[in-house]
């Protein structure tokens, strides 16, 4: 197991995959998971490139940036806090601030 791959928070980092199920992006922590193995996600940090992700055990901080399609939307997402615990819309709508979607035709 990577050294980094568990929560830190001295490094203020949480996996994807629990990271995306707090902000209510996906109705089990699994699907989550399952989501991010199959490298339908692309992760961009401050001053570095996109790069694909495909192990749930990545850690996310504020100020990543996520890409994915979801539905018929491509989203982009900037996080700004970690979560807690899986609470209601309104509080897993504070975890990130939307860039862009894009309806798909």
């Amino acid at each position: 197991m990577d050294a980094a791959a568990p929560e830190d928070p001295r490094l203020g980092g949480q996996r994807i995959d629990k990271w995306l199920w707090f902000a209510r992006l996906f109705k089990a922590r699994e699907r989550a998971a399952r989501f991010v193995e199959e490298g339908r996600l692309r992760l961009e940090r401050p001053g570095s490139e996109p790069a694909r992700v495909v192990k749930p055990s990545q850690l996310v901080r504020p100020g990543d940036i996520l890409t994915f399609a979801l539905g018929r939307q491509v989203r982009v997402l900037k996080i700004e806090a970690m979560g807690k615990r899986r609470g209601p819309p309104a509080e897993a709508q504070k975890l990130y601030t939307e860039l862009a979607a894009k309806e798909q035709l």
